[in-house]
Order: C-alpha cells, then structure tokens, then sequence
C-alpha cells in the first residue's frame, strides 16, 4: 500500500520555494548550516512533517552540495528529488545527475532518526557514491555507513548493526537481502 501524500503541492511550486531560499542559505556560515540538521530534527519532534521540511531541507542540501562537491543541483534535479520523496519513480539517464539529485530527499528522510537508506545496483557505485555524497551528509552532521565493502561477510552481526544504525546507509539490493536473511535466520 502506498502512501498518499496530502495535500501534494504541483512539483514546480515546491521548486519556486526552494529556489526563494537559495539566497538565504547562501548568506548562513559553514557552522549555521550545519547547524539546520539539529534545527530540522527539534521541529520533527514539535510536530512538524518532513514535506513541512521539503522546502528548507532541500535548499540546505543544495548549497551544502555547492560548498562540498563543487556542484549546485540543476532545477531538474531538484524536482527529481521531490518526486522521489513523493514515493514516485524520476527516470534519469546516465550523466543527469542521479546520485546529485538523490543527496536532497536521501538527507530529508533521515532526519527522522529512522535512518535512510539508497539502495544501488552494484558495490562500485554503493561505495563511490557513499564516498563522494558522505561527504555532504557529514558536512550536515549526519552519519553514513557503507555495509557492502570488501570483507563485509566477515564482519560480525554487531559491526553490520552498527552500520545499519548510521542515518544514511549506501548498500546494494543484494547485500541488503542478505543482510536481512542473515539477520533474521541467526540462531540467537
């Protein structure tokens, strides 16, 4: 059963606001934006939603993917990452920017303490990419783990919760489902 989300504003007005905000999250020092995560996470606690956040949230990411990498998300991009947020599929083609466009509703998501997690295809990208974005999310004071490195299979089920336990976790469909039945068949 999916979730609907209400009232659902039209993509392109979510994006308006957003791109309001770029100026002020411009002028916030490297400590202040840091800063907004904390923020972010008390008004979850006082009520307020995550599509309340969307908005605010996403334009911290931008400019923190600006300051960071280098990169500030394309319009586009920013609407993918809303639509994604949504529980909608946004199809992208190779060189547009997926991985970019995942660190706004990916870093969303895990202000709510229930951790988030990208799931990818293969162990190259889960690691390039919680490499490259990890960067951002620890910029913002979120943790990131990475369960499907070389020599995870040898790691014992405390280690891999404590990856699991990160806010933003990179892995691969397979290693998930593994990790999963591994979890969840062990004798004690």
């Amino acid at each position: 059963m999916f979730k609907q989300l209400n009232p659902i504003l039209p993509v392109k007005e979510i994006l308006k606001e957003i791109n309001g905000l770029a100026d002020e999250m411009a002028g916030l020092s490297n400590l202040e934006l840091k800063n907004k995560t904390q923020e972010f996470q008390e008004r979850l606690t006082q009520g307020e939603s995550l599509d309340d956040l969307l908005p605010e949230a996403f334009a911290v990411v931008r400019e923190a993917d600006k300051r960071v990498l280098g990169m500030f998300p394309y319009d586009v991009q920013v609407m993918g990452g809303i639509v994604m947020h949504q529980g909608h599929i946004a199809e992208m083609n190779t060189g547009e920017g997926k991985t970019l466009t995942a660190t706004m509703p990916v870093y969303l998501n895990a202000l709510s303490g229930q951790g988030a997690i990208l799931v990818t295809t293969n162990e190259y990208l889960a690691i390039r990419d919680a490499e490259e974005m990890g960067q951002v999310y620890e910029f913002l004071g979120l943790t990131i783990g990475v369960p499907c490195v070389e020599g995870s299979n040898e790691m014992d089920p405390s280690e891999k919760r404590a990856i699991y336990q990160s806010d933003i976790v990179y892995t691969t469909n397979a290693s998930l489902g593994f990790d999963y039945l591994i979890d969840n068949l062990a004798s004690n």
